[in-house]
């Protein structure tokens, strides 16, 4: 495999800033790091995707509507980055890698 194409290891962190990513790999990208961050424990985190005319936002905002696990979506407030981020709360991950039921 060409350096080039070796997958970038980053910390996971209760952000993640969406600028540096091709916009054809957000999608993917954001769908990674929430699955990432539920199953390490993260109960809400944050999606910087700018505020620009609002495409990224409309597409991350339909990605999260598909996904099961995300209880909540909703603009970040005004000194967390306002419309230009979503804050995701995910839904809790048992000890077996499972939703829990209810």
């Amino acid at each position: 495999m060409d350096q080039g194409d070796a997958p970038v290891e980053l910390p996971l962190e209760d952000s993640v800033d969406l600028h540096s990513f091709a916009p054809r790999d957000i999608p993917d990208v954001v769908e990674e790091y929430l699955k990432a961050a539920r199953a390490a424990g993260f109960a809400e985190v944050r999606l910087i995707h700018g505020r620009g005319q609002g495409v990224q936002r409309a597409r991350i905002h339909a990605l999260l509507a598909r996904l099961h696990w995300v209880v909540r979506a909703y603009d970040a407030p005004p000194d967390r980055g306002g419309w230009g981020a979503t804050v995701v709360v995910l839904e809790p991950v048992d000890g077996e890698g499972t939703t829990p039921p209810g």
